[in-house]
Protein backbone atom coordinates (compact mmCIF):
# COMPACT_ATOMS: atom_id res chain seq x y z
CA UNK A 1 0.00 0.00 0.00
CA UNK A 2 1.34 3.41 -0.91
CA UNK A 3 1.24 6.01 1.88
CA UNK A 4 -1.19 8.30 0.07
CA UNK A 5 -3.60 5.40 -0.46
CA UNK A 6 -4.70 5.65 3.17
CA UNK A 7 -6.09 9.16 2.66
CA UNK A 8 -9.75 8.75 1.89
CA UNK A 9 -12.11 11.29 0.36
CA UNK A 10 -9.60 14.14 0.31
CA UNK A 11 -9.39 14.12 4.11
CA UNK A 12 -7.59 17.11 5.61
CA UNK A 13 -6.43 15.22 8.69
CA UNK A 14 -5.01 11.80 9.52
CA UNK A 15 -4.16 10.03 12.77
CA UNK A 16 -1.04 7.86 12.94
CA UNK A 17 -0.63 5.37 15.79
CA UNK A 18 2.82 4.53 17.15
CA UNK A 19 3.65 1.73 19.59
CA UNK A 20 7.45 1.45 19.24
CA UNK A 21 10.02 4.16 18.62
CA UNK A 22 7.26 6.46 17.36
CA UNK A 23 6.03 6.97 20.93
CA UNK A 24 9.21 8.82 21.86
CA UNK A 25 10.72 9.80 18.54
CA UNK A 26 8.11 10.56 15.86
CA UNK A 27 10.42 12.91 13.91
CA UNK A 28 7.60 14.31 11.78
CA UNK A 29 5.42 17.41 12.15
CA UNK A 30 2.03 16.90 13.77
CA UNK A 31 -0.78 19.04 15.16
CA UNK A 32 -1.41 17.17 18.41
CA UNK A 33 -1.00 13.76 20.04
CA UNK A 34 -3.04 11.48 22.30
CA UNK A 35 -2.04 8.55 24.48
CA UNK A 36 -4.33 5.58 24.08
CA UNK A 37 -4.66 2.03 22.86
CA UNK A 38 -5.83 -0.21 20.07
CA UNK A 39 -7.62 -3.49 20.79
CA UNK A 40 -7.13 -6.85 19.11
CA UNK A 41 -3.32 -6.63 18.93
CA UNK A 42 -0.44 -7.41 21.26
CA UNK A 43 3.01 -5.80 21.03
CA UNK A 44 5.84 -8.27 20.54
CA UNK A 45 9.59 -7.93 19.92
CA UNK A 46 9.39 -10.37 17.06
CA UNK A 47 10.59 -8.22 14.18
CA UNK A 48 14.18 -7.90 13.02
CA UNK A 49 15.96 -4.61 12.39
CA UNK A 50 19.11 -4.64 10.28
CA UNK A 51 19.39 -0.88 9.82
CA UNK A 52 18.30 1.27 12.79
CA UNK A 53 19.02 -0.99 15.78
CA UNK A 54 21.12 -3.75 14.25
CA UNK A 55 22.94 -4.79 11.11
CA UNK A 56 22.93 -7.62 8.57
CA UNK A 57 25.06 -9.90 10.77
CA UNK A 58 23.33 -9.07 14.04
CA UNK A 59 19.77 -7.80 13.48
CA UNK A 60 18.19 -6.08 16.44
CA UNK A 61 14.80 -6.87 17.90
CA UNK A 62 12.03 -4.27 17.55
CA UNK A 63 8.30 -4.23 18.16
CA UNK A 64 5.51 -5.28 15.85
CA UNK A 65 1.86 -6.12 16.42
CA UNK A 66 0.38 -9.62 16.51
CA UNK A 67 -3.36 -10.19 16.31
CA UNK A 68 -4.93 -11.27 19.60
CA UNK A 69 -8.62 -10.71 20.30
CA UNK A 70 -8.03 -10.37 24.04
CA UNK A 71 -5.07 -7.98 23.83
CA UNK A 72 -4.70 -4.22 23.95
CA UNK A 73 -1.61 -2.26 22.88
CA UNK A 74 -0.86 1.19 24.28
CA UNK A 75 0.94 3.95 22.45
CA UNK A 76 0.52 7.42 20.97
CA UNK A 77 -1.65 8.66 18.11
CA UNK A 78 -0.50 11.76 16.21
CA UNK A 79 -2.80 13.99 14.20
CA UNK A 80 -1.30 15.31 10.98
CA UNK A 81 -3.18 17.84 8.88
CA UNK A 82 -3.11 19.30 5.38
CA UNK A 83 0.47 19.53 4.04
CA UNK A 84 1.76 17.56 7.05
CA UNK A 85 0.01 14.46 5.76
CA UNK A 86 2.01 14.04 2.56
CA UNK A 87 5.29 14.98 4.25
CA UNK A 88 4.82 12.67 7.22
CA UNK A 89 3.72 9.73 5.09
CA UNK A 90 6.69 10.12 2.76
CA UNK A 91 9.02 10.16 5.76
CA UNK A 92 7.33 7.20 7.45
CA UNK A 93 7.25 5.22 4.21
CA UNK A 94 11.04 5.35 4.12
CA UNK A 95 11.48 4.81 7.87
CA UNK A 96 8.93 2.08 8.42
CA UNK A 97 8.23 0.45 5.04
CA UNK A 98 11.38 0.71 2.90
CA UNK A 99 13.95 0.35 5.70
CA UNK A 100 11.80 -1.33 8.34
CA UNK A 101 9.75 -3.79 6.32
CA UNK A 102 6.39 -2.76 7.80
CA UNK A 103 3.03 -2.60 6.03
CA UNK A 104 0.11 -0.28 6.82
CA UNK A 105 -3.29 -0.99 8.32
CA UNK A 106 -6.16 1.16 9.58
CA UNK A 107 -7.23 0.50 13.16
CA UNK A 108 -9.55 1.95 15.80
CA UNK A 109 -7.65 4.04 18.34
CA UNK A 110 -9.19 4.63 21.77
CA UNK A 111 -7.86 7.72 23.59
CA UNK A 112 -6.92 7.29 27.25
CA UNK A 113 -8.59 10.54 28.24
CA UNK A 114 -12.14 9.94 29.36
CA UNK A 115 -14.97 11.28 27.27
CA UNK A 116 -13.12 11.17 23.97
CA UNK A 117 -14.44 9.00 21.16
CA UNK A 118 -12.55 6.40 19.15
CA UNK A 119 -10.57 7.49 16.09
CA UNK A 120 -9.50 5.74 12.90
CA UNK A 121 -5.71 5.63 12.75
CA UNK A 122 -2.96 4.40 10.46
CA UNK A 123 -0.55 1.88 11.97
CA UNK A 124 2.58 0.14 10.71
CA UNK A 125 2.80 -3.62 11.27
CA UNK A 126 5.53 -6.13 10.35
CA UNK A 127 4.14 -9.55 9.49
CA UNK A 128 5.67 -13.03 9.42
CA UNK A 129 6.13 -12.99 5.65
CA UNK A 130 8.74 -10.22 5.97
CA UNK A 131 12.31 -11.38 5.16
CA UNK A 132 13.70 -9.89 8.39
CA UNK A 133 10.87 -11.07 10.64
CA UNK A 134 12.44 -13.05 13.48
CA UNK A 135 9.38 -14.49 15.18
CA UNK A 136 8.78 -15.72 18.73
CA UNK A 137 11.56 -16.41 21.22
CA UNK A 138 11.89 -16.53 24.97
CA UNK A 139 12.21 -13.24 26.86
CA UNK A 140 15.72 -14.31 27.84
CA UNK A 141 16.79 -14.97 24.24
CA UNK A 142 15.26 -11.72 23.01
CA UNK A 143 17.06 -9.82 25.77
CA UNK A 144 20.38 -11.45 24.87
CA UNK A 145 19.96 -10.34 21.27
CA UNK A 146 18.96 -6.79 22.21
CA UNK A 147 21.93 -6.50 24.59
CA UNK A 148 24.51 -6.89 21.82
CA UNK A 149 22.91 -5.14 18.86
CA UNK A 150 23.55 -1.65 17.54
CA UNK A 151 22.49 0.08 14.31
CA UNK A 152 22.65 3.41 12.52
CA UNK A 153 20.52 5.23 15.11
CA UNK A 154 21.98 3.66 18.22
CA UNK A 155 21.93 0.67 20.53
CA UNK A 156 19.00 -1.73 20.58
CA UNK A 157 18.84 -1.27 24.36
CA UNK A 158 17.87 2.38 23.89
CA UNK A 159 14.80 1.34 21.89
CA UNK A 160 13.73 -1.06 24.65
CA UNK A 161 14.41 1.26 27.60
CA UNK A 162 12.68 4.30 26.12
CA UNK A 163 9.60 2.27 25.27
CA UNK A 164 9.45 0.83 28.79
CA UNK A 165 9.92 4.29 30.29
CA UNK A 166 7.07 5.66 28.15
CA UNK A 167 4.76 2.97 29.50
CA UNK A 168 5.69 3.76 33.11
CA UNK A 169 5.27 7.51 32.64
CA UNK A 170 2.09 7.63 30.57
CA UNK A 171 0.39 4.29 31.23
CA UNK A 172 1.42 3.45 34.81
CA UNK A 173 -1.67 1.34 35.39
CA UNK A 174 -0.83 -0.98 32.46
CA UNK A 175 1.28 -4.06 33.10
CA UNK A 176 3.02 -4.82 29.80
CA UNK A 177 4.41 -8.20 30.79
CA UNK A 178 6.26 -8.91 27.53
CA UNK A 179 8.01 -5.53 27.46
CA UNK A 180 8.91 -5.38 31.14
CA UNK A 181 10.10 -8.99 31.26
CA UNK A 182 12.53 -8.37 28.39
CA UNK A 183 13.73 -5.16 30.05
CA UNK A 184 14.33 -7.04 33.32
CA UNK A 185 16.22 -9.78 31.47
CA UNK A 186 18.48 -7.19 29.78
CA UNK A 187 19.24 -5.51 33.11
CA UNK A 188 20.01 -8.93 34.57
CA UNK A 189 22.52 -9.60 31.80
CA UNK A 190 24.43 -6.43 32.62
CA UNK A 191 24.16 -7.09 36.35
CA UNK A 192 26.12 -10.30 35.85
CA UNK A 193 28.74 -8.72 33.58
CA UNK A 194 30.94 -7.37 36.36
CA UNK A 195 30.44 -3.64 36.29
CA UNK A 196 29.17 -3.16 32.75
CA UNK A 197 26.02 -1.06 32.82
CA UNK A 198 23.32 -0.43 30.24
CA UNK A 199 22.69 3.15 29.07
CA UNK A 200 21.32 5.33 31.86
CA UNK A 201 17.55 5.65 31.52
CA UNK A 202 17.43 9.28 32.59
CA UNK A 203 20.08 10.34 30.11
CA UNK A 204 18.26 8.49 27.36
CA UNK A 205 15.04 10.32 28.07
CA UNK A 206 16.72 13.70 28.32
CA UNK A 207 18.29 13.07 24.95
CA UNK A 208 15.01 12.13 23.30
CA UNK A 209 13.83 14.35 20.49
Amino acid sequence: MKPRDVIFNEKSDLWIFGYGSLVWKPDFAYKRSKVGCIKGYKRRFWHGDDFYRGDKENPGRVATLVEDEEACTWGVAYEVTDSQIEESLQYLNMREVVLGGYITEMVEFIPKEKGEGALLALVYIATSDNPIYLGPASDKDIAAQIAICRGNTGHNIEYLVRLAEFMRLYCPEVEDEHLFSIEAAVLNIFHHCGGIRPPDQKSLLLGAS
